[in-house]
């Protein structure tokens, strides 16, 4: 059983302050700590625990980004995946959810995962789009909003997913995508074995980083070698790819950061209480 963890390595939005965002809108990504995404680390938890139930079964993880996402694929090795991938090229530079969707999907078929797990969605996006679009472009069916792993075998797959007003337990055949929600198991810490043994893993753009050829030590450990593809790699078209394959077009973004001001004491009047509503409707802290 092949299972596959989508993860994406994001800037910690949780801590952002007023050098967060750049003149021209776009993220000041060197003033934010990178992190793993949370929800995808969910996903990995569930993953793994997917792999406990199974015989024979491998946890794997495929990021994309610049080489430095490679930090993603070690930290996932560490909680217990099996090996990693870096997805990884400047024509991807500029993808929006629809040709990052595209790139994934591309790679996803070069392998044939039987189950693929992913975050609901990224912290700096949120828009949740990335896994759904994945299933429809590889033509499988998905879960989403998935919060625990009832049941599985190596034909299906049964979730409780969460949702706004309840849960509701939904079962699927494989291969399957299935995106987990926040709320499901948080995923288990390091094993410092396996951080002893992996710590020095690393990718060939990494090595050529740090003017590194393939030392001895890659040579009797081949594991240590992160593999990386780029868009050849997965027979990606460029033409759906980076800015040119991304409809998605940005108007105006809005740097709102939040500081603490006087008191102000309310009634219950309702003219109190109008008021209230345009000033935090106008200062944009809700709306």
């Amino acid at each position: 059983m092949k299972i596959l963890v989508l993860a994406k390595q994001v800037p910690d939005t949780r801590n952002v302050g007023k050098d967060a965002m750049k003149e021209d809108g776009t993220v000041n990504r060197s003033a934010l700590p990178a992190i793993f995404n949370p929800d995808d680390l969910c996903a990995l938890e569930m993953a793994l625990e997917a792999k406990e139930r199974l015989q024979n079964a491998e946890v794997y993880v495929l990021t994309m980004g610049p080489s430095r996402a490679a930090e993603i694929v070690r930290e996932a090795i560490y909680r217990g995946a099996d090996k990693g991938f870096l997805l990884s090229d400047r024509k991807f530079a500029g993808s929006d959810t629809l040709a990052t969707s595209y790139a994934i999907a591309q790679a996803v078929k070069q392998w044939q995962p039987h189950l693929i797990f992913c975050g609901l969605q990224a912290i700096d996006g949120d828009t949740a789009q990335v896994g759904p679009q994945t299933a429809e472009k590889l033509a499988i069916p998905q879960i989403t909003y998935a919060e625990k792993l009832i049941d599985l075998d190596d034909k299906s797959i049964v979730v409780k997913r969460r949702l706004e007003n309840g849960v509701e337990t939904v079962k699927t055949s494989l291969p399957a995508l299935i995106t987990v929600h926040g709320s499901a198991t948080v995923c288990r810490s390091r094993n410092a074995k396996r951080v002893m043994m992996y710590k020095h893993a690393k990718t060939t753009s990494e090595l050529r980083e740090e003017n590194q050829e393939k030392s001895t030590l890659f040579i009797e450990r081949p594991y240590l070698l992160i593999e990386e593809w780029n868009a050849e790699n997965v027979n990606a078209n460029e033409k759906f790819l980076g800015l040119s394959g991304s409809p998605t077009k940005v108007k105006k973004i809005d740097n709102v950061v939040l500081t603490q001001k006087e008191n102000k004491t309310l009634t219950a009047a309702n003219e109190d209480v109008e008021q209230l509503m345009v000033e935090l409707l106008e200062t944009r802290i809700i709306g």
